[in-house]
Formats: structure tokens, sequence, C-alpha cells
């Protein structure tokens, strides 16, 4: 029985088995456990350079736009471009003068087609009835979104609200104040305070159309007045009746006839029903309007909850505040006179305590984190009084002068034309006014004698505290009071976008010529949306130096963060917002001058230049390297064939002087040979007998002596027999043979016919034939061999000799080419991102410091009459220059002499200098300072550190 094996499966065959189950194992996730590094020991000073290395980022910069392709941007950012001199009502006017033309744009499109006037950019109504609230809540920026505490029930109109409604009655004064359901005291008190001066806030509303239903106001914004347009509608406190529930059934059960109209005038009617502020007279509507315009200036009514009454005071007068305290007040009595006492005049004051406080306290009746206005100030009969404004229109001071106390008689009434009642107005002290309120806003006002030169700039702020290499500098023509102001970017008006750094401003004024400097900014504890100094200065060149102190809030989320987060579900709001962000900022987007343009093409020009002396420098070492081996190469070949050569030679004269004596004794044998023969000749001619029969060695010896009868005959021997038929082996024995010379070079090369033993002599006529025969074989080829290799060896010498004789210069077609191709080459791959390790990413590294400010300075200066037309102020930013050459190129440089002749290099270095210096109350001071005490003094002057 025989069993037959099956054949083994082929190689494809075997590849194709279980492929289902190969296929399933692949799918199967593989999880490779990575075993985590050891980190790398390090010494504390290591470990804080690599924080610090990561600790910053390493491309600063800022989202400057998030509208996408915001072309508004660009035309806006042209006007920024330039400081130029205005007149401080010029900004003003210009804003008024297109406020108008847009109401009167509104109410003619209105009239033709006979509707009132509706804001589709801050609908009120619209905003209420389907819950997007963007007229209420700003953007959320945070990761968990509060919840807002705004919940107006209906939306009308004012001829809706107010029986007999009227934009003013008797004016605006502080007493129509009422503070509604926004945290706006500081606005509402900065109204109070305006309502002092007449006209203040009639600037404000430009115009209006009630029968339309459309109003305009303006409000100064970042150094420049813009103008605002609203409709009618207000948010209202309760239901409309028809659209409640509970009230309706409440209100029917009481008033059951006519009761919808009854509940609109209890509830709908008059100022009562306001949401927001309100005005004191049922009828009146300004304060609410105006409210309304400003909630939209900023986006919403979240965006006005909180703030400062200076910067209220700012937003509609356009004047400068200052934050004053009165720990820090030097004279008293000055403060008074110079100050207080002309309130409602240069300056507006207002006030408040609490500031460190964390809830809502009362000090006798003064509300704690609560914004109060200085209405007036006076000083009868001894005595220093002022009159503050509560803007709730209620709760009062209760100590001294306060209504009802002893202080008042009947003549003091009179005096002070005051009457009693819970209104929000009472009378303080000068003594308790400096106990009891802990911080004063005072703002100064222009008027059409004063000019403003602005600019403003972007600039990445560092974490550790100095002043920064980027500053400004103006140029005064003539000398007078000037008010300088360092200011950046309200974020009220985009708020939601403002990011995660909040930036406190300090900066000091410099005079070139003079050692010290002549005044510095003082910071202020709350108000960081600008800083200020007021002074008398003479004509001539200052510099600004800048401070900026940045404070990152890590529960903020950064901008890119908020955008993503509301795109798809606010886009409206976004968009409006987003907008406010992108005008702002085109104000500080830097634009190169002409000046930097140049240094860069100067910068480009030398980076090409050093990249084509680099590449030539590289071209040039690498040929020379090259030429340093041929040369080298040349030098061992030469000195080979030199030794080759000599060998050769040693190897010729051998063989010569070898051949030569074989020479010799061949002569001497054939000389022996011929005088044998000579000798048998006599003998065979001298006996004469009959031949015998020719034997074997007979026949030979007939042969040998035919030949030598007759030299020019040859008798083929045995061996050329051979040489006539030869055999295979025999053939490939000249190639082998040559080979073997072509390698080994043999000393000794024999000839063919050499006869050995004298059986069978050759003739000189033989010997003589073969000598003159031209050589061949393994003799014949050493010979061509090395005359062949003499030929090459003086060919090569000359074309190695040409090759390395010198080293060509690379011509500019050459680098061109080059430069070319490197640019255009393909950017290497990036590196593999590094092994995740159990360990989570730095926090710092991974999110780190990237602040980046956008700042303003304003100069203002008084003009007369025949100045008006001049440029007093000019102003410019002075950045560092990005192209800066190193020191060691410069000294390098014949134009940096001129320079520093010129004084323009040291210059540049004292204001680099001058800016790294210590502020002279700074407690490492006394460390950088240098040199003998003459020195160190003029260090502290001068604040720039002494040279050797």
């Amino acid at each position: 029985m025989s069993v037959i094996f099956p054949a083994p499966p082929s190689e494809a065959g075997y590849l194709n088995q279980d492929v289902e189950g190969r296929t399933v194992m692949a799918e199967v996730p593989v999880t490779l456990t990575t075993i985590p590094k050891k980190p790398k020991q390090q010494t504390p000073q290591e470990a804080i350079d690599e924080f610090w290395s990561k600790f910053t980022t390493k491309a600063p910069g800022k989202a400057t736009t998030v509208i996408p392709h915001n072309e508004y941007v660009e035309k806006a950012a042209k006007r920024s471009t330039k400081a130029v001199g205005t007149n401080t009502q010029t900004s003003y006017e210009e804003a008024a003068a297109v406020c108008k033309a847009k109401v009167a744009k509104i109410v003619k499109e209105c009239r033709r087609v006979n509707q009132k006037y509706r804001d589709p950019h801050f609908d009120l109504e619209f905003d209420l009835k389907w819950g997007s609230r963007d007229t209420l809540e700003s953007l959320c920026n945070t990761k968990e979104k509060p919840d807002s505490d705004f919940k107006p029930k209906s939306v009308k109109r004012v001829v809706d609200i107010f029986d007999n409604p009227k934009f003013y009655i008797e004016g605006p004064t502080a007493n129509d104040v009422r503070q509604g359901r926004d945290g706006d005291c500081w606005l509402l008190a900065a109204l109070c305070t305006l309502s002092n001066k007449p006209s203040l806030i009639e600037r404000v509303c430009v115009a209006r159309d009630e029968q339309v239903g459309v109003y305009g106001f303006v409000f100064h914004r970042d150094g420049e007045w813009i103008s605002e347009i609203i409709d009618d509608k207000l948010f209202l406190t309760k239901p409309d009746f028809d659209e409640s529930f509970l009230e309706r059934i409440l209100w029917e059960d009481r008033e059951r006839i006519n009761s919808e109209e009854q509940y609109r005038k209890a509830y709908q009617s008059g100022s009562g029903a306001l949401y927001f502020a309100q005005c004191e007279h049922e009828n009146e509507t300004w304060l609410p309007l105006l409210e309304k315009a400003y909630a939209k200036a900023h986006g919403d009514y979240a965006a006005i909850e909180g703030g400062f009454t200076g910067e209220g005071i700012e937003d509609l007068t356009g004047g400068v505040t200052s934050e004053l305290y009165t720990t820090d007040i030097l004279d008293k009595e000055y403060f008074w006179k110079e100050e207080l006492m002309k309130v409602n005049d240069e300056f507006l004051f207002g006030c408040s305590t609490g500031m460190w406080g964390v809830g809502w306290g009362d000090r006798k009746g003064i509300v704690e984190l609560h914004a109060y206005s200085i209405m007036k100030a006076v000083d009868i009969d001894g005595q220093r009084l002022l009159l503050l404004k509560n803007p709730w229109g209620k709760g009062e001071w209760k100590g001294a002068w306060s209504d009802g106390s002893k202080e008042w008689t009947a003549e003091w009434l009179v005096k002070l034309n005051h009457r009693f009642g819970d209104d929000g107005n009472f009378w303080i002290s000068y003594d308790d006014l400096l106990r009891k309120y802990q911080a004063f806003d005072r703002t100064r006002l222009f008027g059409p004698e004063w000019k403003v030169t602005a600019l403003w700039t972007t600039l990445s702020i560092p974490w550790t505290l100095d002043y920064h290499d980027t500053y400004f500098a103006f140029t005064l023509a003539k000398t007078g009071p000037v008010v300088i102001v360092l200011s950046q970017l309200d974020d009220r008006y985009y708020r939601g976008l403002e990011g995660q750094y909040r930036y406190e401003l300090n900066f000091r004024l410099h005079k070139d010529g003079q050692e010290d400097y002549v005044v510095r900014s003082i910071s202020s504890y709350c108000q960081n949306r600008s800083v200020n100094v007021e002074l008398e200065l003479e004509e001539g060149e200052y510099t600004v130096l800048l401070k900026i102190n940045a404070i990152r809030y890590m529960d903020k989320l950064p901008i890119e963060e908020v955008v993503r987060d509301n795109a798809r579900d606010r886009r409206d709001k976004l968009v409006s917002v987003g907008m406010s962000y992108d005008l702002a900022h085109s104000k500080g987007k830097v634009i190169e001058t002409p000046e930097e343009k140049k240094a860069r093409k100067e910068a480009e020009k030398r980076k090409k230049d050093k990249q084509r002396q680099e590449l030539k420098k590289k071209i040039m070492d690498a040929r020379n390297r090259d030429h340093y081996l041929r040369v080298k190469r040349h030098n061992k070949r030469q000195e080979k064939k030199a030794k080759a050569k000599a060998k050769a030679q040693a190897k010729k004269a051998a063989k010569a002087e070898k051949a030569k004596s074989k020479e010799a004794a061949k002569k001497e044998v054939n000389a022996t040979k011929e005088e044998q023969l000579e000798t048998e000749k006599e003998k065979h001619v001298q006996v004469l007998s009959p031949s015998p029969t020719p034997g074997p060695d007979d026949s030979k010896k007939e042969v040998v002596s035919d030949s030598g009868t007759d030299p020019s005959v040859e008798t083929p021997s045995v061996d050329s027999e051979k040489s006539r038929h030869p055999s295979p082996k025999s053939e490939e024995q000249p190639t082998e043979t040559s080979k073997e010379l072509k390698e080994s070079k043999p000393d000794d090369v024999s000839g063919s016919g050499e006869v050995e033993g004298g059986n069978g002599p050759a003739t000189g006529g033989l010997e003589d034939s073969k000598d003159n025969k031209p050589k061949s074989g393994e003799e014949g080829d050493i010979e061509e061999k090395e005359n062949h290799t003499g030929d090459e060896d003086v060919n090569e010498s000359s074309s190695d000799e040409s090759d390395i004789s010198s080293v060509s210069e690379i011509s500019d077609r050459e680098l061109d080419i080059e430069l070319e191709r490197r640019a255009n080459a393909p950017l290497p791959s990036p590196p593999p991102p590094p092994p995740i390790g159990p360990e989570e990413p730095d926090e710092f590294e991974s999110n780190p410091w990237n602040a980046v400010a956008t700042v303003g300075l304003r100069v203002y200066y008084k003009v007369s009459d025949e100045d008006k037309d001049k440029e007093i102020v000019k102003l410019r930013v002075i950045r560092p220059d990005p192209y800066a050459k190193d020191k060691d190129e410069d000294e390098d440089k014949d134009n940096e002499e001129d320079k520093k002749e010129s004084g323009e290099e040291g210059k540049q270095e004292d204001l680099k200098k001058s800016s790294k210096g210590l502020d002279v109350d700074d407690s490492s001071k006394d460390a950088t300072l240098e040199g003998n005490n003459e020195q160190r003094k003029k260090s502290i002057l001068s604040l720039i550190p002494p040279t050797d």
C-alpha cells in the first residue's frame, strides 16, 4: 500500500492561508507601555533658566481683528498713522455734524415710508421677545456663564409710556437723576456733576426727532468723539397686560371696569415704570434715552455696570481725569483754594469711599463703593462747606451739616439756599469730606484755547517690570502749560473680548540736554484707563518713557476662545462687539514709517550681502579644500611615479648589464665554435676519401655542416616546428606570461634561439639576425609598457598641473543661481513631536506669557490766537530698530564713526540706558550705582549709569 503525501503549498498559497484570522489580529489595537524617562538632574540655576525660557511665548502678538476681512479697519488705521495737532473742539464739532446728518437721514427715510424709526442694531423689543438678550448681556469670557440679574418684562416706545413726554423739563439738572436697576451709579454721578455747568449735558444730546422716535448723542472715546443713534424704545418693569397671567388675574379681581387701562397707568406709565434710569419728573425723558445710547455705544447694559465717576465725566466732556487720594494730599489748603474752589469752572469732581472694602457698608449715611458728585464748594463766614449729590436720589450724610443737624439755622438755610428732604442732596464740611471720603476723581476741562496731538502704538509687555524699549518723543515749539496723558484702549466698548491681561500705566518725562527727569506719573489704585501729569514746560525736545505693568487673570478666557464659543450662537452680538474691537485696535496698528522702511531695505540689502558673502566663503572653502586634496593626491602620485620610474630605470640598467654580459659570453662561444669549424673544414679539405653510408649521427652532422656552410639559410629545428604548430596550452602561455610580466616584471628574459651544450652550435649570422629583429614576446611588451607609461605620465602630469594650478573665483551669477536655488528649495520636514510621557505638560509652556497692549499718548497744550494755525507739538513713536547691526559689524563701518561724531549714536545710547535705569526710589537703585560719590550723585540725577 502506497501513501501519497500532499504536495507542499506554494508561497502564494501559504500567504493566503488564514487571511481572516491575521486581519482580525491586525485590527486589534496594540498598546505599548512607555517607560517614563527619568528627568535629568539639573542645578537650581538651570531649572530657573529653563522655567523662564518656557514662561514667555516665542511668538508674541495679539489678535487685532475679530471680524474676517474687515475692510473698515484699514480705512480707520490710515487716520491714526499721523499725529496732527487739532483743536479740542474740532473732533466734537465733526462728530456732532455727523450725528445731525444721521438723524436727518433717518427722519427723511421714515417719513417717506410713514414708519417710526426702529433701530435694527439695538432692538430692545426683538431682543426681549426672542430671548437673545444681546442688548442686556455682554459676551461671556469665563468658563462658567454667570446668571444675569436683568429681568425686564416688556418694551414700549416713549409715546406709549409717557402721557406728555418732554425731553427736558426746565433743563437737565442733578435733581432729575434717579438710578435704575443697572449698576451705573458712576455714570449718573457724572451726569449730576455735569448738570452744575451749563450746556455740558446739552452738548451730548445733539439731535432728535421725537415724532419719528430717533435720537442722536455723542460720546468721547479713546481721545476722539463718536456719534450714536437710538430709537425711543425702553425697558419696563412690568409685562404687558395681555401677555401677563398672574398680574392680569390679580388686577382683574381688583379693577373689574377697564382693567387693562388701569393696569397700564399703574405699571407701565410714567418714569416710575422704567426698568433702568429715570428722571424724577413723570414725563421727562432725557436721562433714560441718554443711558440707552451710552449702553449701545458700549454694546449692552451690562457693559456699563461698575466704573468711576471720573471716567464717566471724561466720556461726556472729553476732559482728562486724575485719581486723587485724601492720604496723598500734601497741602490741604492749596487743594481747597486752587482745586475744589474751581469746581464747575476748570475742574469737575466726584468722590467715593470704601475703596478697599468688600461689602456695602454705611458710614453715617455715606454708602461704601458708591459714587457721589461734588456740586458746589463755598467758603462763607469761615465755614468751608461742599454740596454733594447721591445719584440714587436718596440716602444722605447724617453728620454735621446734614439735614436737621444743629449747625443749621434759618440764616444758613437762606445763605446756602437749602431745603431739607431725603432727595440725595446734602452739605458736608471740608474736614468731614477728607475724613469720610477716600478718593476724588478730578477732571480737567478743555476749552477752545486748547489743542491736542495724539498718537497710538502697540507693544509687547514683558513679565519683568521695567521701562520699555519703545517710547514716545515730542517737540514743543513754545513754552506753556501742558497736559500729558498716557492711555490704553477702553475695553468697556468691547466687553468680553478684553482678554486675560489688565494693564497699569506709568511714564517718565525727560528733556533732552538735562540730567534729571522732569516728572513721573503717579499710578492709580483703581482707575487704570489712563494716567496724566499737568505742568508748565519749556520749549525743547522731550522723551516719554513707558512702564507698563501687565497682570494676568487666568479665570478669563483668551480672545480666540471667546470668538469660538460665541460664533455659532451669538453671531449678531459677536459682529457688533467685534467691530468695535477691530476699530479700536486699528488705532495702534503699527504702520511702517519712511525711516523704518529705509532701515528695512538697508537691512535686507545687508542680509543679502551677508548671505552672498557666507555662500561665497562656503563655496570657496569647499573649492580650497578640494584643491588641497587634489594637490595632496597629485603629490602622492608624483612621488609614487618617481619611485616607480627610478625602480624601472634600475631594472632597465640591470637588464642592460645582464644582456651585455650575455652578449659577451655569446660572442666568446661563437668565436670558439668558428675556430672549431675552421679546423674541421681544413681537415675535410685535406683528406679525400669515399663517403660511407650515412648513419643517424652522420645525417645530423651533415645537416649541421650544411647549415654552417651557408649561414643565411635557416634549418628548421624541432623547436621551430613546435612553434609552427602550437598546442592550445602554448597559445595561452603568452597571455599569462604577459600578465605575469605586467604584475611581477621579471628581470631575466632570454632569447629563443640560444643553444646549450654545443650539440647544435648557432652561427653568428643567426644571432645577428635575431638581434636586429623587432623585439617580441615578454621583452617587447615590457618595453612597450614602459614607453606607454612614460607617455601617460607626461600627459597626466600636465593635466594634473593644469587642474591644480589655481582655485577659480566664483562669479556673481553663480552666487545668484545658488541663492535662488536655496530660496526655492522645499522646507525641511518638521521634527517629530516628542513622545508623550505620563507627566502633564508644564502649565507655563502650554499657556505662556503673551501680554500685548495698545497705548496712546495725548499732549494737550494752550495756544494763543496767533499760534492757532501753527504746529506747536510734533509727536512721534520711537521703536527699537529690529534691523540694528551688531556692534562688531558697526565697528567695521565707516559711517558709524560719522554718527558718533554727530552725537546721534550717543543720544540713542543714552536713551537706551535711561530706559533701563531704575527709579530713584527703587530698593535696588543703590546696587546699580557706580563710580565715586560725585558720579553716584550724577547717576541718581540723570538716571543713567556713568560711563568709563
